[in-house]
Formats: C-alpha cells, structure tokens, sequence
C-alpha cells in the first residue's frame, strides 16, 4: 500500500499544467498531504467547502490510481462512502447510513444466473401495498455493488416513501455489454410480476440508478416501450454515463478531476464494452432512435463531473420529445455525491429533490383497489 505522501504526488502530478492546481502542502497529523482542488481553464469549479471535507478525507485512506489497477485491486478501492464514514468519525458520530425499517436479501433467477437483490422499506412504511424503486448502482459497470451505494438506497427509500429494491448485475471484463443491461431488464421484469411479494404495487413502479446504474434505468424504460412491455412510471438518471463520447464541454472542463475524471472513465469503458459496441444505441442511449413515449424523468447531474453534459442533453432530448422532466445541476460537487448526504448538504439536497418528484409520480398513479 502506497504512503499518504505517495497519494499525495500521485494526486499532483502532471496535473498542474492540465486542470487541476494543486495548493501547497500543509501539516495535519498525523501526516502531511496536499489538498486537491479543481480550477479549470475556463473558470473556476471549485468544491464547496463540505465537498472538500470529504476530498481530502478520501486522499487520507490513500485510494491507488484505479486506472493503474486490476480489476480485483480497484474493487478493493476505498470509496467517497469510506471517506464520509471517516469524517463523521472524527466528528464523535456514527456511521452515515440512515435507519430504515427494515432491509432483506435475496436472489432471483436472471439470464445467466443469479442476480442479487437488497429490498429496503422505509421508516414510514404504512400498511402497503407501497410504491417500489428498482435502483441501480453505479460503478462504471465494472466496480460498484448493493453494499457500496448502501447509502443511496437508504436515502431514497426514506425520501421517496417506497420500496427500494436496489439490484445488482453482472459486470466487466468477466461480463461485457450487454450483460449488465439484460440483467437490469430481469430485474425489472421480476419487479413487474413478483412486487406483492414485498408488500408493493406493481401498478406504481418506478426506476434508479447512478452513473452506470443510470444508463441501464433509462434503457430499461426504453427496452420496456419498445417490448409492449409496461413502462415505469417515473425515471430518476443520477448523473447518468450515457454515450462514450469524451469531447463534450464537461469532459474538457473536468478532464482531470480526482477521483471521477476521463482516465477513469476510459478504464470503465475498455473493461465493460467492446469498441464496437461503444456507439450501440442500447449502450449509448444518447443515440437511440426515438426518445417519444418514455416515461417522466427527474435528472440530477453534478457541476465537476465529466458525464455533466450526457445529462443535460439527454434532458434536453427528451423535453424534445414531449416528456416531463424536471433536471437540476448541483454546484460544488463531483461525480457520486448522492449519497454523501451526512456530510454534503447538496446531496441532502439532490435527495429530497428526487424523493419529492418520485411521491408526487406515485402520488398521480392510482394505487391497487382504487
């Protein structure tokens, strides 16, 4: 495992001529770091001061380049979740995750095999049958699992007063695309037919994801119009990866930014899609043939991401196409901030925000006996 001091020049180096200006070095024990902070060429996108706190707590549990990894090394990786947890440890407080009422584990038959499920009830359950959100991580379709977005999948049961049934799928290099993408739409067709199971209603159902996780939520609704299939009443893209496009205005913006920048990126895109695939309209969803009859969608993006502007078009295509959607940019945050809401008071935010268009979605549609 690499020094603290080692992260620290991994963090600065070659960087300073690119996008990111790295401050001079100060002393806090029990180490000395460098504390890293966005300045772009085009203007300044700097962290909001809690943003920050969770950067340089994150620089502090040494993360290795993960463009530099194997695949079992990058897994292993700590996280922006890890670096919250460590802050409100230094703080006197307990871990970051909200209660919820209950959580269960299961495994359902997917198309080459199981995929794994964590369904969350809220705190403010009711008598049911309850709304359901199938929620999908991110992680570049390569890293990522139900256990590391734990955090976002409590939030939004809670926020969203509604099942969440947070879903694994297969990832990269073991499985390429369209792996992850025929598990996603398993996964919501088992929601369809299998809701009452957990106390939910099949007629109020509605999609999630983060990152890759909203890649494959939008594909699903798009698979579902496009296979008679019933569509979900609502889609919440959380800034979304959603073409292999690496010229957009936000990638020059962010080129560079640690821990979510194009090196990344491209490591995601060459251990989870083949070349060829890379501008399949079912992988690159900004390129699908019709964005007509899909379902309302709520669009979060983040200010210091490179996928910012795959939402912002996306949002702008649908609008295009006559479809509800409500989108909002959230300043002085990186890729990921969703469920760091502990600490970051934009993603309490960005929560609420999402929880309250998801209520008012399955506050319209009818519930079961009515």
């Amino acid at each position: 495992m690499r020094s603290p001091c080692a992260v620290a020049s991994y963090l600065s180096l070659g960087l300073v001529s690119a996008l990111i200006v790295v401050e001079s070095a100060r002393a806090e024990p029990p180490f000395v770091y460098e504390r890293v902070q966005t300045v772009v060429l085009t203007g300044p996108q700097n962290p909001s001061t809690d943003m920050q706190v969770v950067l340089d707590q994150y620089a502090r549990l040494v993360p290795q380049p993960i463009a530099t990894l194997t695949t079992a090394e990058a897994r292993r990786q700590p996280t922006l979740a890890d670096a919250v947890n460590a802050v409100l440890k230094t703080r006197g407080k307990r871990g970051g995750s909200e209660p919820v009422a209950q959580i269960a584990d299961r495994a359902i038959a997917g198309p080459a095999g199981e995929i794994r499920l964590r369904v969350y009830t809220p705190t403010a359950d009711g008598t049911g049958p309850m709304p359901v959100i199938i929620y999908f991580h991110g992680g570049g379709f390569v890293i990522g699992s139900v256990d590391s977005y734990d955090a976002s999948a409590r939030a939004l049961t809670n926020a969203a007063k509604a099942i969440v049934i947070s879903a694994h799928y297969r990832q990269g290099p073991e499985n390429k695309f369209p792996a992850a993408t025929e598990d996603a739409f398993a996964a919501y067709q088992w929601t369809l037919a299998h809701a009452a199971e957990i106390n939910g209603d099949p007629r109020r159902i509605a999609v999630a994801g983060e990152g890759a996780g909203g890649n494959l939520a939008a594909g699903v609704c798009i698979r579902a119009r496009d296979s008679n299939v019933p569509v979900p009443l609502h889609q919440l893209l959380i800034y979304p990866l959603l073409d292999s496009r690496t010229d957009t205005p936000s990638y020059s913006e962010n080129t560079n930014v640690i821990p979510f920048g194009r090196p990344l990126i491209d490591w995601y895109l060459d251990h989870s899609v083949s070349p060829a695939d890379r501008i399949n309209p079912r992988f690159a969803l900004l390129r699908a043939a019709s964005f007509d009859d899909l379902p309302p969608a709520t669009i979060i993006t983040a200010q210091i991401d490179p996928l910012r502007s795959e939402g912002e078009t996306y949002a702008r295509k649908l609008r295009e196409a006559r479809v509800d959607v409500a989108h909002r940019n959230y300043e002085g945050v990186v890729h990921d901030f969703f469920g760091l809401g502990a600490v970051v008071p934009q993603a309490r935010s960005a929560v609420v925000f999402a929880g309250g268009r998801l209520q008012q979605a399955f506050k319209d549609a009818a519930p079961i006996g009515r």
